[in-house]
């Protein structure tokens, strides 16, 4: 049997917390517009692979939904 079959869905969890903030960045936005509890959130759900990181040279850091 394979995995494919015993495995129908696959659902990343996320809090509330983290779904309000992972709803409301729909294009490559700064970072550092969110306050300090918006950017602890943004860092999970970057760890959880929900969202990327791009590093500009200039200090500017983005992030942006995954798929």
């Amino acid at each position: 049997m394979k995995i494919n079959e015993l495995i129908s869905d696959f659902v990343i969890y996320m809090n509330n917390e983290e779904q309000a903030v992972y709803e409301t960045i729909t294009t490559p936005t700064p970072i550092n517009q969110f306050n300090e509890r918006e950017q602890f959130l943004i860092q999970n759900l970057i760890k959880k692979s929900l969202l990327s990181r791009i590093d500009k040279r200039n200090g500017l850091t983005l992030v942006y939904q995954n798929g």
